[in-house]
This record gives structure tokens, C-alpha cells and sequence, in this order.
């Protein structure tokens, strides 16, 4: 890599971390720039999921104050990490064609569930009036439906998760982001851990864009906390959207 090289990935490295703490999709930012500076695609995939990792440690250090209660927390720790390995091991085991005309739609339906969240609450039932079993069985299902993606591709993983979390926790939007900073920092250390032995890591690359991801991801998670509620749900939405549609414009070239 040359100067420019090192330069275009500090840059989409610092951006990724903020808006991946913010409402997640930083890897579109990341991913290209790695092709840009000559990865292959898998090779690119694979060293950016290491790379953001230290964006979302730092976006869990700046939204710690604000993670649900630390129980309903640990639960779905072991569901992250399940999630995340199967994903990882979809990844380096099967073609990556048949996922990516998946993921655009997926991306999309998690942002139109976060718009519509108070129409589908009515329809569903709000998360207080579920039964305690019936709300923890959703949520562990939403954490891993989340986990798998995050372990396979990962991009647009906040937008997934905050859709879904917000859905069946009866809490405020910034600790929903809290709690979505903490699962994409068990995705990413998990990944780190599988890629590190089984991918085809660029580590040069890594060492590049993970230093620029720790500082916007602490800004981000900063950020978040002074957003109106309403504010940060239009920012996650309208990412989600351009997310999407960017995915599945890629996928049907």
C-alpha cells in the first residue's frame, strides 16, 4: 500500500466507527475502500470484520452507562457468540452469491420494521404486555437471526439489531443502541477469533483502519447519547434505506 492507500482507509476507518456506532452500516464504507486498494472480495470481507472490531469496543466504552439491565445482558451473550460462529463458518464454507441477494432484503425489512415500530407493536402486542417467557424466547431469537448475519457479512448489523431489539425491549432507543453496541463488539471479537485462524487476513490493512475505528466509534457512541429519540430513529432509517438499497443494487449488476 502506498500513502494514498494508507490515507483512503484512515479515512473510511474514522467514518465507519462513527457511523457504526451512531446505527451501524460502516463496513459499506470500509468494504470498498479495502477493494479499492487492490483486496479481493472474501479477503476484503474477512479482514474488515477484524478491522471495525475496535470501533465497536469503543462504542460500547461510550454507551456503557446506558445498557439495559446487566442480567437480560448476559443472557444473550452465549446467543451472540452461537450466532456470530455460525455465520463466520457460512462465510468460509459456502458460496457467498445466494446470501447476497438475501442480505439487501433483509436490510431493507430490518429498517422497515424500525419505521413502522409503533404499528407492528399494536399488531404484535407492545414487549410489556408479552409474557416473560415469550419475550425472552424473542429476544434470543432476534439476537441470533442478528448474530448469524454479523458472523456472515456484518454490514447494516446495527440497523438489524436495533429493528429487532426495539421491537421486543420495552426500552428507550439509546439503550437499545447500547445494547446493539455491545452485541456487535461480541460479533466482532468473535470473528476476530475465527478469521484470525481459518480467513485470509490482510493484516496491514487491519492495522490501518482498526486504530481509525476505535476513535469514531467512541465519538459515535458519544453522539447517540445526545440525540431526541426521534432524531437518532430517522438517522437509523435513513441509513437502513441507503444501506439496502446500495446492497441490492450491488447484487442485481
Amino acid at each position: 500500500m502506498d500513502v494514498y492507500d494508507v490515507a483512503l482507509l484512515l479515512v473510511a476507518g474514522l467514518a465507519a466507527g462513527t457511523v457504526n456506532a451512531v446505527a451501524g452500516g460502516g463496513s459499506l464504507i470500509t468494504f470498498p475502500a479495502l477493494i479499492a486498494v487492490g483486496l479481493p472480495p472474501v479477503a476484503a470481507n474477512v479482514s474488515n470484520s477484524v478491522a471495525v472490531c475496535p470501533g465497536y469496543l469503543a462504542s460500547v466504552a461510550g454507551s456503557w452507562r446506558d445498557l439495559p439491565p446487566r442480567r437480560t445482558v448476559a443472557a444473550l451473550l452465549p446467543t451472540a457468540v452461537l450466532g456470530t460462529t455460525i455465520g463466520a463458518l457460512l462465510l468460509l464454507n459456502t458460496p457467498a452469491r445466494a446470501f447476497e441477494l438475501v442480505v439487501p432484503f433483509l436490510v431493507l425489512g430490518a429498517t422497515a420494521v424500525l419505521a413502522f415500530q409503533d404499528p407492528l407493536r399494536r399488531l404484535v402486542g407492545h414487549p410489556r404486555d408479552l409474557g416473560a417467557r415469550r419475550r425472552v424466547v424473542t429476544l434470543q431469537a432476534m439476537v441470533l437471526l442478528g448474530t448469524v448475519y454479523g458472523g456472515y457479512f456484518g454490514a447494516a448489523l446495527g440497523v438489524m439489531l436495533i429493528a429487532g431489539l426495539a421491537l421486543v425491549l420495552d426500552e428507550t432507543l439509546a439503550r437499545v443502541s447500547a445494547l446493539k453496541n455491545l452485541i456487535s463488539a461480541v460479533v466482532g471479537l468473535t470473528t476476530v477469533g475465527i478469521f484470525a485462524v481459518f480467513g485470509p487476513l490482510n493484516w496491514a490493512a487491519v492495522a490501518v483502519v482498526a486504530p481509525a475505528t476505535l476513535v469514531g466509534g467512541y465519538a459515535g457512541a458519544r453522539l447517540v447519547r445526545r440525540l431526541p429519540p426521534v432524531v437518532l430513529k430517522s438517522l437509523i432509517v435513513v441509513f437502513g434505506t441507503v444501506i439496502g438499497g446500495y446492497l441490492l443494487h450491488r447484487a442485481l449488476r
